[in-house]
């Protein structure tokens, strides 16, 4: 017997798929449409731009561009999460809120409980971090003592007393210590008993986990689900709605039905999705591939490079800015959401007349200005308190709030549009769910004023990285094969690619070259307070011996002058370090400009 008989994926998605025979089939729709469980609820419209796909970024915020790179990433803790993954707490934490006011009103001794499922632990302790320190302006929801994290790996290792576990439990001053399996059950009992009076979990409200918890999970609490991970099928989509559809209630109503239970979901793409089947002509074959690997016998062309995971910077003692000189910062009202609707899944559809609409307005009334100022400054002071800062952390702080309060005040800022820029309270809407842009943007100005030095900071797994790492990989995309390349071919996105590859290939300037796919070199940079990966195109070392960085573009932008800035912080700060040769950057705007690049490079 099953809720779930079919396979995560693939054409052979059917209900016979993984069982010949099924005794009992009473799956998750028909479960919901008879009211044994909770009408999960997921967002339809909001008031802001859509996805590729039309739908709204709320559905499954883990493929939005401004998500993917920043949360798939080494980070610490105290890196502050994407604005929209923020901007969804935000909306669901103000749902949970008037959940709770809700539940306490009728009697309940428990609070409801938001349920975070992440895709890694960075992930997992960059929320976690964000709550503990109200970077979620939902006080209630940022209770550490009713916050639990947890992986669902530690779980599984707690079973074994020889397993080196870090595990957080917080105890009262004075309390006994406990051993490290001791720890281990009294977090075990902690998630098995959310929601449960009388046990450690009853007063959880709050659980951020990596991992989808355990089958048969049975906490009944559950009203709020968000996702921020990969949800390659719909399988996966149920395991994870599944461990909030448990109802508080069985009691039936006047009409002898069950009285209806909702939980609301951001960020998992939970839908029934037909699948064809029956017969139909074979599949065209795949077009042939070609085997991409380092060629031992051209090893003489290996290129290597430092893995660096952050630039540190040395400030001057005395942080100032030229206000003439800084320049604004544009918010498109429309890039933010302020209000979403969800709707019912029924049936395997969203259903229109089972819907729900959240909104912010109140949280503009219950923040005040200076709290923004100070959660701008106190970002910005966590994530460069381990800089070389000449003088104490106090002063720095100090200064970093008065610069930030000059922001606010400023007409820096400024709103796309007149209906919010005139309006005070959706203008502090709006800076407060692009905290992260506004937090760059100020840094970016600051850090070009006051910086003295540039410090490279490696990545300590594996602080070098070569052409010998590569994976062999296979690719039907056009490819020629290189004399002076470490790797066997030389893929080609575009024609101008090619051109540029043939003669880096040819010229008697270039001594090897590689083109930067698969190789896992790449410049993190931060686009209106968005982490990205920036991926230039070739790595050459010249007959000097000395290294350049080589970008081709035919179209310039902003995004694109914010990625150079970037690349050049890392130029400077290898050459700064001095340990890895000389290091040289360049922009190619048209093929015939390379041999007056690499002459003016050697020169």
């Amino acid at each position: 017997m099953s809720a779930t008989p079919f396979s995560p994926s693939g054409k052979k998605a059917a209900e016979e798929s993984l069982f010949s025979w099924i005794v009992s089939d009473f799956g998750l729709n028909d479960a919901i449409e008879s009211g044994l469980v909770k009408t999960p609820r997921v967002v339809v419209r909001d008031d802001s731009k859509r996805t590729r796909e039309l739908k709204s970024r709320l559905y499954h915020i883990y493929m939005d561009d401004e998500v993917k790179d920043d949360i798939n990433r080494k980070a610490d803790e105290t890196e502050p999460l994407p604005d929209l993954v923020i901007n969804a707490y935000y909306l669901l934490g103000k749902d949970w809120l008037e959940a709770k006011k809700e539940w306490k009103s009728v009697g309940h001794k428990v609070p409801p409980v938001m349920i975070t499922v992440a895709n890694r632990t960075e992930t997992s302790s960059r929320i976690k971090y964000a709550f503990d320190h109200n970077q979620v302006l939902i006080p209630d929801l940022c209770n550490t003592d009713k916050t639990l994290q947890i992986d669902s790996r530690v779980l599984e290792m707690a079973e074994s007393e020889t397993e080196s576990i870090e595990i957080e439990i917080e105890k009262e001053e004075g309390a006994p210590k406990l051993t490290r399996k001791q720890q281990a059950e009294l977090l075990r009992q902690t998630v098995d008993s959310v929601g449960k009076i009388g046990q450690p979990g009853e007063q959880i409200q709050n659980v951020i986990s990596v991992g989808m918890l355990s089958e048969g999970w049975d906490a009944k609490t559950v009203t709020h689900i968000m996702g921020l991970r990969a949800f390659s099928s719909q399988l996966l989509c149920e395991q994870v709605i599944g461990r909030g559809l448990r109802r508080v209630s069985y009691d039936t109503g006047e009409d002898g039905l069950f009285e209806a239970e909702y939980v609301n979901i951001f960020g998992v793409p939970f839908t029934f999705l037909p699948h064809e089947g029956g017969d139909g002509p074979p599949p065209p074959p795949p077009p042939p591939k070609t085997k991409i690997e380092p060629v031992q016998e051209k090893s003489g062309h290996e290129i290597s490079w430092p893995n660096i995971i952050r630039i540190d910077h040395v400030y001057k003692p005395k942080l100032t800015l030229n206000w003439d000189n800084v320049r604004s910062l544009e918010i498109d009202p429309y890039e933010s959401i302020t209000e979403a609707e969800l709707a019912a899944i029924i049936a395997g559809k969203a259903n229109p007349k089972v819907k729900a609409e959240i909104g912010l307005e109140k949280i503009a009334e219950d923040t005040r200005v200076q709290t923004i100022v100070f959660r701008i400054a106190s970002t910005i002071y966590n994530s460069e308190k381990r800089a070389d800062w000449k003088g104490s952390k106090e002063v720095f702080l100090v200064q970093v709030v008065k610069l930030v309060e000059q922001l606010i005040e400023s007409d820096k800022i400024r709103i796309k549009h007149d209906l919010f820029h005139q309006d005070n309270s959706k203008r502090k809407i709006l800076i407060i769910l692009n905290m992260n842009k506004i937090i760059q943007h100020i840094w970016t100005e600051i850090r070009a004023e006051n910086t003295q030095k540039l410090a490279p900071i490696f990545d300590r797994e594996k602080p070098i990285r070569s052409t010998s790492d590569l994976r062999t990989w296979y690719t039907s995309k056009p490819c020629e094969w290189t004399d002076k390349s470490h790797i066997s071919h030389c893929v080609y996105d575009s024609g101008w690619e090619a051109s540029e590859a043939y003669f880096l290939d040819k010229s008697d300037l270039v001594e090897s070259f590689v083109k930067n796919d698969h190789l896992g070199f790449y410049i993190l940079y931060n686009h209106k307070g968005v982490i990205r990966k920036y991926y230039p195109d070739f790595i050459i070392r010249l007959t000097n011996g000395e290294y350049l960085i080589l970008e081709t573009k035919g179209v310039d932008n902003q995004q694109n002058k914010t990625k150079r800035e970037f690349l050049n912080e890392w130029v400077t700060a290898v050459n700064n370090h001095g340990g890895f040769g000389k290091w040289h950057w360049v922009v190619s705007f048209h093929p015939s400009d390379m041999k007056q690049i690499l002459k003016k490079c050697l020169e």
